[in-house]
């Protein structure tokens, strides 16, 4: 910092650094300044990621969000045929995230990512 010059950051480590920073335990400002970048600048990358303009890296561990189900009431044949079946309802942090068969599972991922980050 204080050099004068901008630094360029790829995606991919503006992605590991924003991850870093969501991890249990961590301090924005000291994850910042660790990697030479103001708390704000930090922030920013944050948000980019919470509306999804910038992904974070995979976990090691598999991402599972847990399911909810729910008794509803019986439905004629006709009204089961109406309904898609291919749909998935993810219920995470408060928001509700409906995926279709055929979804992108990184795009999905991204999006499950960034709610788990919003909230």
């Amino acid at each position: 910092m204080g050099g004068g010059h901008r630094r360029r950051w790829s995606d991919e480590i503006k992605g590991r650094i924003v991850a870093e920073s969501y991890a249990p335990g961590a301090v924005v400002s000291e994850v910042a300044r660790r990697h030479g970048m103001s708390p704000q600048h930090l922030f920013v990358w944050r948000k980019a990621a919470r509306a999804g303009m910038l992904s974070l890296p995979a976990d090691e561990a598999p991402l599972f969000v847990p399911v909810v189900t729910e008794q509803r009431p019986a439905v004629t044949v006709a009204e089961a045929a109406t309904r898609s079946s291919t749909t998935i309802t993810i219920e995470i942090g408060g928001a509700v995230v409906h995926a279709a068969a055929g979804v992108n599972p990184a795009w999905l991922r991204d999006v499950l990512r960034a709610v788990r980050a919003a909230t």
